[in-house]
């Protein structure tokens, strides 16, 4: 056990403890105890409420002056942390913030090895996207359901296979890659830059043949993603959907109006994927199972986006088995029938319940 300061647990026997048990996060909130989620759910770790100033002194350690000065003026504040643990290092995402109460932080487990997409429970399929010379491939999902996981799974896939110079833009820098057969340089938002617009305008200038962006928080990124997609670069990227067809909508509606068309005709030419994913809880009770759909940057699909029909695309998917396509509803009836998901669950995510009937 790792050592108490006067009885008092520290903030590494919290996460040991969530490591060990196999959990996901840990949060450290004011007027709260500490929390673990497993599985998806949220338990206690203790039954003790941790006060504000027990929360201070678990979570400000952690900081340097420069990370504590961005903290208080900003009142949150994204980094990576790592732990000795026995046998290596753990690293942690972290995201501390202020609520009505004091101050809080989330430790969100990163798995000490790269997955693969096999580990992943994902259609080794995937893998034809990194085959590309150029282009724009997105994974989708809510917060939590492996995006992360999955986007460091297709990046050591090119590292492994493919003597690429690989750029990534994060915040922050989650799974360590060791270069193989790429050159790869990792940069994280407020360490090594100020913000992903400006690492994604520099990017263009330092030679990549793939750059990935964490995520596509602004307008101003999202154009930018497209048009290195269209200048010669295989860009990887995330946003916080539920589908293919909606990635696609929310894309261009994030745009003004009089410049959706040209954004309809710039996509169509480059986007090469979408991967939109959710994790739903077994049925044995032992984690969770990734569902997931997939879009393939088609001939049929690039006429659809330039023609403003993306409602037509779910057709396109459900008769695009040969090229990889599959849509949400068949990944969980899959996961239904192989008995590794319950049938309540496949219904409650399911984007036409009657397809279960």
């Amino acid at each position: 056990m790792s050592p108490k300061r006067h009885g008092v647990r520290t903030l590494t026997d919290y996460l040991k403890d969530v490591v060990e048990r196999g959990g996901s996060d840990l949060h450290i909130a004011s007027n709260s105890p500490p929390l673990m989620r497993l599985h998806g759910q949220l338990m206690r770790l203790t039954d003790q409420t941790l006060s504000a100033e027990e929360v201070d002194a678990l979570l400000i350690p952690v900081l340097d002056e420069e990370a504590l000065a961005r903290l208080r003026e900003a009142r949150s504040i994204d980094f990576a942390w790592q732990i000795d643990l026995a046998d290596a290092a753990q690293r942690f995402r972290v995201n501390y913030y202020f609520q009505k109460y004091g101050m809080d932080g989330v430790f969100r487990v990163i798995p000490s090895h790269i997955p693969t997409l096999a580990e992943l429970g994902l259609p080794e399929t995937l893998g034809d996207m990194t085959r590309h010379h150029q282009g724009l491939v997105l994974v989708t999902g809510p917060a939590g359901s492996g995006k992360t996981s999955t986007l460091a799974a297709l990046i050591n896939l090119l590292n492994q296979s493919h003597p690429r110079h690989i750029i990534t833009i994060e915040d922050p820098i989650e799974y360590i890659h060791t270069p193989q057969r790429s050159l790869i340089n990792q940069r994280q938002v407020g360490t090594h830059t100020s913000s992903f617009t400006r690492a994604l305008r520099a990017a263009v200038r330092e030679d990549p043949d793939v750059i990935l962006v964490g995520e596509l928080r602004d307008l101003e990124t999202t154009q930018m993603a497209i048009t290195a997609a269209e200048t010669g670069h295989l860009v990887f990227t995330t946003l916080h959907t539920n589908s293919s067809i909606r990635t696609i909508d929310r894309i261009i509606d994030a745009f003004p109006h009089e410049q959706q068309s040209h954004i309809r005709t710039m996509l169509s030419e480059s986007l090469k994927g979408v991967i939109a994913q959710q994790l739903v809880p077994r049925a044995d009770g032992q984690g969770r199972a990734a569902a997931v759909e997939v879009l393939v940057g088609t001939v049929s699909v690039a006429n659809m986006i330039r023609d403003a029909k993306t409602f037509q695309i779910g057709s396109i998917m459900q008769t695009g088995k040969s090229f990889g396509m599959r849509i949400m509803d068949d990944s969980l009836r899959d996961l239904m029938n192989a008995g590794i998901i319950t049938r309540e669950e496949a219904l409650k995510r399911a984007t036409n319940p009657q397809f279960f009937a």
